[in-house]
C-alpha cells in the first residue's frame, strides 16, 4: 500500500516495527519519540500487538494521545499472553472491528464500555462493483478454474486461506451429504492459498475423491481477483468454525450481490441478516449445512437476486472504506478534543 501512501499525500517512516524482540521494540519507541517530536504529531495510532507496545511508550513519553485497533479475538491461555494482548487497550481510546469483538474486549480485559468504539471493517466499493468487473474478467476466471460457460449448475463459492478453522472440510463433508442424496446441481469452488499447508489440501483432496466429488468440488488455488470470483458465483459460504472478528468473506460477496451462507457466530451475526441477506447455519454441523445448501440451491433465480441486491444495499450502507474512515476520523476527533479539556497538570 505505499504507493497508494505516497499517491495520497502521505509520508512512510519505515522501522522494523513487526519484531517482537524486546531490544527492537525500545529501539522502534526511540525512534518514534523521536518522530513524534520532530514532526509535531498530535496522535498515535496502533493497529497490531508488538508496535503497540513501542506507540505507547512513545505516546507517554511525549504526552501523545494513543489510540489502538483490536482486530480479533486473540488467544490469551496465560496471564502473560492476556497482558502482552491488553497493551491494545491502555491507550485513551479502543477501537474494535465489529460488536462482537467490542464485546470480548470488555469481558477480557474488564475495559470500561465506553473507551471501546465498534468500527466495523470497510470494503472498496469502487474495487468491488459489479459494474467495473468486466465480461472479459470473469470469463478468464472461468477458463482458468475450468467452469464452462454453459455450466448451469448454482456455484458456491467458499474464499479463505486453506486452513482448518475456515471450513473447507466441512464444507465438502456437506457436499458429500448432497452427493448421496442424488443430487449433482452444484459446483463448489474453493479459492485459497494453502500457505504451506499441504497436509490440509491432500486431506481435503483425498476427501473429495473419497467421496466422489471431483465434478462437485474444486480446489481452484489462489485467487487475484476476488471482484469476478464473486460474480462468476451465484452464493458463496463462508463455514468458519471459529466466530469471526469480522470476516470479509461474509460482506465481500454480499457487496457484490451474492447471498451469503455462513457460521451462525462471531460477526457474522451482525454482517448478515438471515432469510433476507442469506442464511446462518449451525458453525460445525454438517448435516445443517447441507440442509442450507439445498435450500439455497433449490431457490428460483430470481429468488437469489432479490436477497443479493439486499445484501448489496446494505453492506454498502454500512460496510464502506469512507464510512470506515470517517469513523476513524471521528474517533480521532474525540480524543484530541478530550485531551484538550483535560487540567494540565
Amino acid at each position: 500500500m505505499t504507493d497508494r501512501l505516497l499517491a495520497a499525500g502521505g509520508r512512510l517512516f519505515a522501522m522494523p516495527a513487526h519484531s517482537k524482540n524486546p531490544l527492537t521494540i525500545a529501539a522502534n519507541a526511540g525512534r518514534l519519540i523521536r518522530l513524534v517530536r520532530r514532526e509535531g504529531v498530535s496522535l498515535i495510532h496502533a493497529r497490531s500487538r508488538a508496535p503497540a507496545f513501542s506507540a505507547l511508550w512513545a505516546a507517554r513519553a511525549t504526552g501523545t494521545p494513543f489510540v489502538a485497533t483490536y482486530h480479533g479475538v486473540y488467544n490469551a491461555r496465560s496471564g502473560l499472553k492476556r497482558w502482552y494482548n491488553a497493551v491494545m487497550t491502555r491507550g485513551d481510546v479502543v477501537i474494535a472491528n465489529s460488536e462482537f469483538t467490542r464485546a470480548h474486549v470488555i469481558a477480557e480485559h474488564g475495559v470500561a464500555p465506553e473507551r471501546v468504539i465498534a468500527i466495523p471493517r470497510g470494503v472498496d466499493l469502487a474495487r468491488f462493483d459489479p459494474a467495473a468487473v468486466s465480461d472479459e474478467r470473469v470469463g478468464a476466471l472461468r477458463r482458468a478454474w475450468g467452469v464452462e460457460a454453459e455450466d448451469r449448475r448454482v456455484k458456491v463459492l467458499l474464499a479463505g486461506r486453506l486452513t482448518r478453522w475456515k471450513g473447507q472440510a466441512l464444507l465438502v463433508e456437506a457436499a458429500a451429504r448432497l452427493k448421496a442424496q442424488g443430487r449433482e446441481d452444484f459446483l463448489i469452488l474453493l479459492a485459497g492459498d494453502d500457505q504451506g499447508r499441504a497436509g490440509y489440501r491432500a486431506e481435503l483432496e483425498a476427501a473429495v475423491a473419497a467421496a466422489g466429488l471431483g465434478g462437485q468440488v474444486r480446489l481452484v488455488g489462489h485467487c487475484d481477483d476476488m471482484p469476478a470470483a464473486y460474480l462468476l458465483a451465484d452464493l458463496a459460504a463462508a463455514p468458519s468454525l471459529d466466530p469471526e472478528a469480522f470476516g470479509r468473506t461474509a460482506v465481500e460477496p454480499q457487496v457484490m450481490g451474492r447471498p451469503v451462507l455462513a457460521a451462525d457466530h462471531g460477526a457474522f451475526r451482525e454482517t448478515m441478516r438471515p432469510g433476507e441477506t442469506g442464511w446462518l447455519i449451525a458453525p460445525g454441523d454438517a448435516a445443517a449445512w447441507a440442509a442450507a445448501l439445498a435450500a439455497a440451491i433449490a431457490l428460483p433465480a430470481e429468488t437469489r437476486r432479490r436477497m443479493g441486491e439486499a445484501g448489496q444495499a446494505r453492506a454498502r450502507r454500512l460496510y464502506s472504506v469512507d464510512a470506515m474512515c470517517a469513523a476513524t476520523l471521528d474517533v480521532y476527533e474525540g480524543v484530541l478534543e478530550a485531551r484538550r479539556r483535560q487540567p494540565r497538570s
